[in-house]
């Protein structure tokens, strides 16, 4: 079985990415724990779509202030200078183009840069909600994402099967076996684990990956 990198470690490597300065919303779930590895020397200005403008670190246990959420309901604090504001108005932040990047997760991303992060199977919310907003808006659509499904399917696919998110929005994909940038409807292989080869790697992904330059190693610490 090939050793991957945890959801923490995915969210470590986004985090890595982010511009000083930059103005980036993260999606409900799993890409909230990206605001948890902001590189120590670096602003990032935290946005929510429930009206909150530059929040900070979770509380601890027991301090929560429940009129400070997020929009996956989580308790926030804020840091000096945040700001609150109406519902409609923080999309019209995101609709306006103001946010520098968006983060989200994916059931399937395809080699165009299509995304599908909703489904209207069983258990899930039948609604695509305000990612879709997110994925035309942002500047940058960054994925997170294990590598596969729980059964071992590839979610890098050639054309997504699943009800699309948005098209052609996505421009960079983390997952837990390998970093890539979409480019001219392509995935091109960046960086990946040292201990997983370049066939293994396509043998668990649907899509064609092109190599442009070196393949540089996917090292990050245990977080």
């Amino acid at each position: 079985m090939t050793v991957k990198l945890t959801n923490a470690q995915i969210a470590w490597r986004a985090a890595q990415d982010i511009p000083d300065g930059a103005y980036v919303n993260l999606g409900i779930g799993f890409p909230e724990m990206v605001a948890k590895f902001k590189p120590d020397g670096r602003e990032v200005i935290y946005h929510t779509e429930n009206g909150i403008l530059d929040f900070g670190e979770a509380p601890p246990a027991g301090q929560e202030d429940w009129d400070l959420i997020n929009a996956g309901k989580k308790a926030v604090t804020l840091n000096p200078g945040a700001s609150f504001f109406h519902h409609a108005d923080s999309f019209a932040m995101v609709r306006g183009g103001h946010l520098d990047v968006a983060i989200l997760g994916a059931y399937e991303v395809a080699e165009n840069g299509d995304l599908a992060n909703w489904s209207t199977g069983p258990g899930s919310v039948p609604a695509v909600g305000g990612a879709m907003d997110l994925v035309h808006g942002a500047k940058r659509v960054c994925v997170i994402t294990d590598h596969t499904t729980k059964d071992g399917r590839p979610k890098l696919l050639k054309q997504c099967r699943l009800p699309l998110t948005g098209v052609g929005c996505v421009t960079t994909v983390y997952t837990s076996l390998a970093v890539l940038d979409i480019v001219n409807a392509r995935f091109v292989l960046r960086e990946k684990l040292p201990s997983i080869s370049l066939d293994e790697l396509q043998a668990l992904t649907e899509a064609t990956l092109v190599v442009e330059g070196s393949v540089k190693d996917l090292v990050v610490p245990e977080v």
